[in-house]
């Protein structure tokens, strides 16, 4: 790989209105997501050292602020919290650090996540998908599970940017509905 180095210098710059953007539709809180979106940006300089340059600078900061997201409603509401995601998108890792941060940058950390509790989550998520509207869905996953970019979506779905967010939105509205129903 040609570089593992980090350029802390630019990440307000180039990334903080997109993770910012990412945060808020998860917590629905600008003030919340303004604080989340610093802490990744902490946690990143604090476990610079863990990057391998596996993932794009980007992509890795995603990775912190997702954990980050997570200890949110660890704090708010224990079930949530229960609920961790695996990010998988590295290679293993050696990693031993004991900080939340240093096993965030490293998704593939040693940290034990409870099996069967993502199991039930994935179940409850996969169920209220599957009762969205089915062009609701197919956008809601090929953007936010397959990361396929908007211009991308809307060429093969004849669909503009306007009207992929509006079902990328109610798409996440209704899905929160149903999981607080079904699984918080």
């Amino acid at each position: 790989m040609a570089s593992h180095q980090l350029n802390p210098n630019i990440w307000v710059d180039q990334y903080a209105d997109y993770l910012f953007n990412y945060a808020v539709t998860r917590v629905s809180d600008a003030e919340i997501a303004k604080d989340l979106v610093q802490e990744t940006f902490f946690a990143g300089l604090k476990s610079a050292k863990n990057y391998k340059g596996d993932a794009a600078e980007r992509t890795w900061l995603i990775a912190i602020l997702k954990r980050k997201v997570i200890d949110h409603y660890r704090k708010i509401n224990s079930k949530k919290g229960k609920a961790e995601v695996r990010m998988n998108y590295s290679a293993n890792s050696d990693s031993e650090g004991d900080w939340l941060e240093e096993q965030v940058a490293d998704p593939f950390s040693t940290m034990n996540n409870n099996l069967l509790e993502n199991e039930e989550l994935g179940e409850a998520i996969q169920l209220c998908i599957s009762k969205l509207p089915k062009k609701q869905s197919k956008v809601f996953v090929m953007k936010t599970v397959q990361g396929i970019d908007t211009e991308d979506i809307c060429n093969e779905l004849g669909i503009n940017p306007s009207n992929l967010w509006v079902m990328i939105h109610r798409a996440r509205t209704a899905l929160m509905d149903c999981l607080n129903k079904n699984w918080f």
